[in-house]
């Protein structure tokens, strides 16, 4: 059997400071697969510029140019995202490679978990998730969040991997599966598990940042939260009906129990601390429920305009 040829797909975004060293450290891990024979010499690495400004692009050619057999480089015309560059870079690599790897450039996930990865596809695993053992090295804050995030997706009726991010082997026919997923608003995590193939884990312990700062803080993982909610679950839209119907219940009873205060001469004006909680309490949940609803329109109308998910603006050669 012929060895697979690997693609190892890196998202970039201002990245200048790490690159080298990732560029260096994975090279050196395909190249010891060519020579175990693990995978075939026309295995590649691709590096997708998601609209960089500090120079990211610049040093991508230079490493193409260098050595044009180990790499290729993407840029996308403008910052669109990292699972959008992500996917560019999946889409591409499935055109010349039997199996992709992504990871991100800081290298935070261990490379050599790679191996592993491709012992399993080898028995037949269409999908491996890089999943992180634990998180002893994050803060308090960061755990607690993660956590209640993994939580409350999985309840809210999306399969996703628990403590895994976008870390992961794909086979041909697992990427092929993914392009047949035309939606705008991407949430590869909780995607990738509906394909329905034969998947595997590979745990791994996650290491710090070789340089740079974190392109994730708070802001951005929030939004990114939100993002994946509401792009895999309609369930909000049902608990507000649900809650809808709540409090419209709770509106009777308080109706007849006003009636009947009328009619046994006991309202008196003290009654106004409580007509106020209420006032300010449904208002809050109108404003809450209008907001939620906004959101799944609002991806509505991104999803019937059909965009397009990103321009690739330049290639190397491939």
């Amino acid at each position: 059997m012929a060895c697979p040829v690997l693609a190892i797909v890196v998202p970039c975004y201002n990245e200048k400071e790490v690159l080298p060293a990732t560029a260096e450290q994975l090279s050196g891990v395909v190249q010891r697969l060519v020579a175990e024979g693990v995978v075939s010499q026309n295995s590649k690495i691709i590096f997708v510029d998601d609209g960089s400004k500090d120079g990211t692009w610049e040093l991508i050619e230079n490493f193409c140019n260098e050595s044009p057999e180990k790499f290729s480089g993407i840029k996308l015309s403008r910052n669109r995202g990292h699972q959008n560059a992500l996917l560019c870079g999946l889409l591409s690599a499935k055109e010349f490679a039997d199996a992709c790897i992504s990871i991100d450039a800081d290298l935070q996930d261990d490379i050599s978990v790679i191996d592993e990865m491709l012992k399993l596809y080898s028995s037949g695993c269409e999908i491996v998730y890089g999943v992180r053992a634990r998180r002893d090295k994050d803060s308090f804050f960061k755990r607690i969040t993660a956590h209640c995030f993994y939580k409350l997706i999985n309840v809210l009726g999306s399969e996703i991997i628990y403590n895994h991010a976008d870390f992961r082997l794909m086979s041909k026919n697992a990427v092929n599966a993914l392009a047949e997923y035309r939606e705008v608003n991407l949430f590869l995590r909780g995607i990738v598990p509906m394909l329905g193939y034969k998947t595997g884990i590979a745990y791994y312990e996650r290491k710090e940042r070789l340089a740079g700062e974190s392109k994730y803080p708070l802001r951005k993982m929030l939004k990114f939260a939100l993002e994946g909610i509401t792009s895999l679950s309609i369930k909000p839209i049902r608990m507000v009906t649900i809650l809808g119907v709540v409090i419209f219940i709770i509106s009777l009873f308080m109706i007849a129990y006003s009636v009947y205060q009328y009619f046994m001469d006991a309202t008196i004006v003290s009654g106004w601390s409580s007509i106020i909680c209420s006032l300010w309490s449904v208002g809050g949940l109108i404003l809450l429920s209008i907001g939620i609803v906004g959101e799944y329109i609002g991806k509505i109308y991104l999803e019937t305009k059909q965009r397009p998910r990103f321009i690739v603006e330049k290639r190397t050669h491939q």
